[in-house]
């Protein structure tokens, strides 16, 4: 059978299996010189098109591989992975589900804070962001570079214009774009944020402070940095951690559909393998455009 459909069967089995069968496909297939993607999704908490986290990352890990076949893509569905051990050796982890109380993440603070300090990446995308404000909010912003806190920063749907991109890696072969989505910003960072790289920046039109105060919504402090000082607000950053970790920070990707976006996609794309510490090609991450059909495959995880 000629390789290239070897390589189409491989990714499907990656992507389809349940978890404990990829984990162990993954670690027979794992080498020094591979790149190990782990995404981990939480379970989906909206209706259909809204928080498809196990949609997003199977979408996700299938455009990796169908740019850099030789990458190793791990998926878990549904919550944390139970064992431990597959998520050593991981190049980056990508993390996307509900934040706040009961987020996935804070019983494994630990285990991740000593992947991170090894020099793993961490890339959280939306929701995942908010993690109630303490100790365990303060050692996620860390590794993280931000969160989302509580009476501090919001959560509105808009379309931000993005005009200008940064020179970066996670930017290369990006265009400007516009695309509405619920974009949290005034997000809280890191206290020494001199190795925060702001890749999505722009001040929000008055109209995303149009609701009532309120812990998601509106408050004084996010009043006085957009609507009295004009502050643009970071929406995307890349982060060198102190111990030379790398870290991406994405609010968007509420709306499933906004996958469809090539800039959007590629980005995160882009953002995966720096936080990889792998070479980013100098058009980007370039992946075909998918249709809704696509879209609707990857909704939900296989059983």
């Amino acid at each position: 059978m000629p390789s290239k459909y070897l390589s189409g069967i491989f990714i499907f089995l990656t992507i389809a299996m349940n978890a404990s069968a990829v984990k162990s496909v993954a670690q027979e297939k794992y080498t020094s010189d591979t790149k190990k993607i782990v995404f981990i999704a939480g379970p989906d908490s909206h209706g259909k098109g809204e928080h498809e986290y196990n949609g997003g990352v199977t979408f996700l890990a299938r455009k990796l591989k169908e740019a850099l076949p030789e990458t190793d893509t791990v998926v878990f569905h549904n919550g944390w992975p139970k064992d431990p051990a597959v998520l050593q050796k991981a190049s980056t982890i990508i993390l996307f589900c509900d934040g706040a109380e009961g987020h996935i993440i804070i019983p494994h603070l630990a285990e991740v804070e000593s992947l991170m300090n090894n020099g793993t990446g961490f890339i959280t995308l939306h929701f995942t962001m908010e993690v109630p404000k303490g100790k365990d909010a303060d050692r996620f912003r860390d590794l993280a570079g931000g969160y989302f806190e509580t009476n501090w920063s919001v959560n509105p749907f808009w379309t931000p214009q993005i005009k200008e991109l940064p020179k970066h890696p996670v930017t290369n072969g990006v265009k400007p774009f516009a695309i509405r989505d619920e974009w949290y910003y005034h997000m809280r960072f890191v206290k020494d944020d001199k190795n925060i790289t702001p890749i999505l920046k722009v001040l929000p039109p008055d109209s995303t402070l149009s609701r009532p105060e309120g812990s998601h919504t509106n408050n004084v402090y996010v009043r006085a940095s957009v609507l009295q000082n004009k502050e643009p607000q970071t929406i995307a950053w890349a982060y060198e951690r102190p111990n030379g970790g790398r870290a991406f920070g994405f609010t968007g990707g509420h709306v499933h559909a906004n996958w469809q976006n090539d800039s959007f996609r590629m980005l995160v794309l882009n953002a995966i393998v720096w936080t990889a510490k792998g070479k980013v090609p100098s058009k980007g991450v370039r992946t075909t455009t998918p249709d809704l059909k696509e879209l609707e495959l990857l909704t939900k995880p296989a059983k």
